[in-house]
C-alpha cells in the first residue's frame, strides 16, 4: 500500500472516530444526560433509557457510509480472521462492553443514584483493569487522580458561571422573551423542533454541550412541554444536534481535537468527515420525526 493511500485511510479513520463521538453523549453515563436531569428535573433513569436507541440509529447511519466507502476502495487481499479469533476477542471485550449496561441497570433499578453510580463505574473499571486485563497503570494513579480533580473543578466552574448567566438572562427578561418567541414559532411542534435543531447545532459549535444545556435547558424544555413535545425525546434531539455542531468543521472544536489526537492535518480530514456528518444529520431528522425511538422503552 502506498504512503499516500495509507495517509488517506488514516484521515478517513480520524474523521470516522470524530463523527462517531457525536452519539457518545446519549449513552450512559453521559455527563450531558446527568446535567439535563439536574437542570430540568427530568428523570435521569428515563434519559439513560432514552439515549440508547438514538445512538444505535446514528451508528447504523455511519455504518452505511463506511460500507459504501469500503465498496469503492480498491480490493486489497486481507486474510479473514477465523471465527475462533473473533469469538475469543468478543469474550475478552465483554467485561468492558458491559459497563454502560451495568450503569443503566444500577440507575434504573434504584441501586444507586446518578451521582453514586459514577463511583460504581470507577470501581468496576479498576477491578477489570487490575484483575481481568491486568493493564491498570498503578504508577500513574496519582496523575489520574490529579487530572480527575482538575476536570471536576473545570466542570464545576462551567456550571457555576452558566448558572450565573442563566440567572442574569432571567432577571433581564430575556428568558420570557425567548420562551414567547419559541412558543409562537409557525409550524407548531415541527417548527419548534426545526429551530431547536439549528439553534443547538450552532450552540454546540461555539459553546459545547454542558454550558449550552445549563444556560438554555431551563428556558426551552418548558416550551417543549407546552407545545406537546416529550421532554426526553427533546433532550435526545438537542444533544445530538449539539454533538453534530461540536464535531462539524470549520468551527467545531471536537473536530480539531480529534485531528490533534490523531496527528492529522485538519485540512486533510475536513472533506473526509462531511459524508459522516451528512449521515448523522439524516439520522437526527429521523429521530426528531419518530419520538418512539427516544421514548419507546421508557
Amino acid at each position: 500500500m502506498s504512503g499516500s493511500r495509507r495517509w488517506r485511510l488514516w484521515t478517513l479513520a480520524v474523521a470516522l472516530l470524530a463523527a462517531s463521538a457525536v452519539m457518545a453523549e446519549t449513552i450512559p453515563p453521559s455527563i450531558i444526560l446527568i446535567s439535563i436531569g439536574v437542570v430540568t428535573g427530568l428523570s435521569i433513569a428515563d434519559l439513560f433509557n432514552g439515549g440508547l436507541v438514538p445512538a444505535f440509529v446514528g451508528g447504523i447511519a455511519l455504518a452505511v457510509v463506511v460500507f459504501i466507502r469500503a465498496r469503492r476502495e480498491p480490493h486489497v487481499k486481507v486474510a479473514r480472521a477465523p471465527a475462533s479469533h473473533i469469538f475469543r476477542t468478543l469474550v475478552v471485550a465483554l467485561p468492558a462492553l458491559a459497563l454502560p449496561l451495568l450503569i443503566r441497570t444500577f440507575v434504573v433499578d434504584g441501586v444507586a443514584t446518578a451521582t453514586e453510580v459514577a463511583t460504581v463505574g470507577v470501581i468496576y473499571c479498576f477491578l477489570c483493569g487490575f484483575f481481568i486485563y491486568r493493564q491498570f497503570p498503578g504508577r500513574e494513579l496519582y496523575q489520574m487522580l490529579v487530572r480527575t480533580a482538575s476536570l471536576s473543578g473545570a466542570l464545576l466552574f462551567i456550571i457555576g458561571m452558566a448558572n450565573a448567566m442563566a440567572w442574569a438572562l432571567t432577571q433581564s427578561g430575556f428568558a420570557n422573551r425567548l420562551q414567547d418567541l419559541m412558543t409562537n414559532i409557525p409550524g407548531g411542534q415541527f417548527g419548534f423542533m426545526a429551530v431547536s435543531i439549528v439553534a443547538f447545532a450552532i450552540l454546540g459549535s461555539v459553546l459545547e454541550g454542558l454550558p449550552a444545556i445549563v444556560l438554555f435547558g431551563p428556558l426551552l424544555f418548558p416550551v417543549a412541554r407546552a407545545v406537546g413535545v416529550n421532554e426526553v425525546h427533546y433532550a435526545m434531539v438537542v444533544i445530538l444536534a449539539m454533538g453534530i455542531g461540536l464535531f462539524a468543521p470549520p468551527f467545531g472544536i471536537g473536530f480539531f481535537s480529534a485531528c490533534a489526537i490523531g496527528r492529522t492535518n485538519p485540512d486533510d480530514s475536513l472533506w473526509r468527515i462531511w459524508p459522516y456528518i451528512g449521515a448523522l444529520v439524516i439520522s437526527l431528522l429521523i429521530i426528531a420525526a419518530i419520538p418512539w425511538l427516544s421514548i419507546g422503552f421508557l
